[in-house]
């Protein structure tokens, strides 16, 4: 059954139209080829590392996907409930010549990822830990962020 309008013809038409508008030639990595814009998920470029951000009623949690780095590299900070990773993932060095690859997907260099929190925290007492390529980081709420119980009186 045909609607009269596909989604997907119309993502590539509007990421033809942006390619033109920008140059004609798509964006460009830096010695790469041209990639694609995608707007579908699992296809569209994503940040480094992947992060989820939660909240309870006491902390706010982030946790990044982050395997192969050294924690000595790894700089957070916060500031105006902007959560900053950043640090720097090495490559696979010299066993392998660059020319030698058939395909090299995993990225290396360095990386800043800001997230924005759900709530003020209380920076000075944050915490972080990495273990097993999984950095958690818990952020205790400041506490006019935390929800107050307000009693209500009845005559």
């Amino acid at each position: 059954m045909s609607l009269g309008w596909d989604i997907f013809r119309q993502m590539e038409q509007l990421q033809r139209e942006m390619d033109r508008l920008v140059g004609g030639s798509g964006f460009r990595r830096r010695g790469g080829p041209a990639f694609r814009w995608s707007f579908l998920p699992g296809r569209a470029a994503r940040g480094y590392p992947l992060m989820n951000v939660g909240e309870d009623a006491d902390n706010v949690y982030a946790d990044a996907l982050a395997p192969g780095l050294d924690p000595d590299s790894l700089n957070i900070s916060v500031m105006d409930n902007q959560l900053t990773v950043s640090g720097e993932k090495p490559g696979l060095g010299d066993a392998v010549k660059a020319e030698a690859y058939h395909r090299n997907e995993r990225a290396a260099g360095r990386f800043v990822r800001t997230a924005a929190l759900p709530a003020a925290v209380d920076q000075d007492k944050a915490k972080a830990d990495y273990q097993n390529g999984l950095l958690s980081i818990v952020l205790p709420k400041a506490e006019k962020a935390k929800p107050k119980q307000i009693t209500v009186k009845s005559d």
